[in-house]
């Protein structure tokens, strides 16, 4: 029997770039990286508040990394809507680190780097589990 979730795996073209977005505009801490036996790099980060962690991968040798749409996404829980959308919109014009901008009143999905999507939230949604 699953016990709990460890972590989640996105592969990425750019290592770096992306290891920078989760950590500089999200706030991710990296917890470890290695090389897997195939020859992945491979990053791990997690929020301060989660157990879970993001496996960032890069291999080449895989063929370009294409994301379908509405193939998958992260959310996180962000304390303040409008300071996350204010950062995120000044990367944006500055950096072009994002794709679209962020209703400070919503979630809204953010596409980053090789079409991955993540969704801020003010508190994790009510789910029904009826």
């Amino acid at each position: 029997m699953v016990k709990k979730l460890l972590h989640t795996r996105y592969r990425v073209t750019d290592l770096e770039k992306t290891v920078a977005f989760y950590k500089d505009v999200l706030g991710l801490e990296e917890i470890r990286r290695h090389i897997s036996g195939r020859g992945s790099q491979l990053v791990f980060l997690k929020a301060p508040a989660s157990e879970e962690e993001i496996e960032l991968c890069k291999f080449d040798q895989s063929g370009p990394v294409v994301v379908g749409p509405d193939l998958t996404h992260l959310a996180f829980e962000v304390d303040d809507m409008e300071k996350f959308a204010r950062r995120c919109d000044c990367l944006h014009r500055c950096a072009g680190r994002l794709r679209n901008r962020i209703n400070p009143t919503r979630a809204k999905f953010i596409s980053i780097l090789a079409g991955h999507l993540l969704a801020p939230y003010k508190s994790l949604p009510l789910i029904s589990r009826s």
